[in-house]
């Protein structure tokens, strides 16, 4: 595994927003357990918008969980970092310490662990510049490259 993304990246997998492609086009992706709500609501938001019909949200959202929780033929797209004390504690420190909204030091913390277990997730997904400027000063090269 070499990328992790955050929600700002994961909704561009279902919803045809600028630079959904690039996304689209990433394997394996590490996330974290908060995604499974930022997703969905991000999606279900698209739809109060009248960026999407009800159906239509509501079939992008069956595709997300589907790659979330996996299906009867299909192993989880993802692999999901669970939400635990450590993981919350250290997530409260990136907040203070880059300034980050809490669902966004959640998944930089995610993404640190994710590195500490798999050194090769090095790359930090994510469309959000204040979270994608902490992730660089955490180390991750970032995708897209440039934003």
């Amino acid at each position: 595994m070499s990328v992790f993304a955050d929600s700002s990246a994961l909704v561009k997998l279902y919803a045809d927003e600028a630079d959904h492609e690039l996304i689209r086009d990433l394997g394996a992706l590490a996330i974290s357990q908060i995604a499974r709500v930022e997703v969905p609501a991000a999606l279900w938001r698209k739809q109060r918008l009248g960026e999407l019909g009800a159906g239509d949200a509501q079939t992008l959202v069956e595709e997300f969980e589907a790659d979330y929780f996996g299906t009867q033929g299909d192993p989880p797209r993802f692999a999901a970092v669970a939400l635990t004390g450590g993981l919350l504690d250290s997530a409260a420190r990136m907040c203070a310490a880059h300034g980050l909204r809490a669902y966004d030091g959640v998944q930089l913390s995610a993404a640190t662990i994710t590195r500490a277990t798999d050194p090769s997730c090095t790359t930090f997904a994510a469309f959000d510049g204040t979270l994608r400027t902490a992730a660089a000063a955490e180390g991750f090269a970032l995708f897209p490259s440039s934003e």
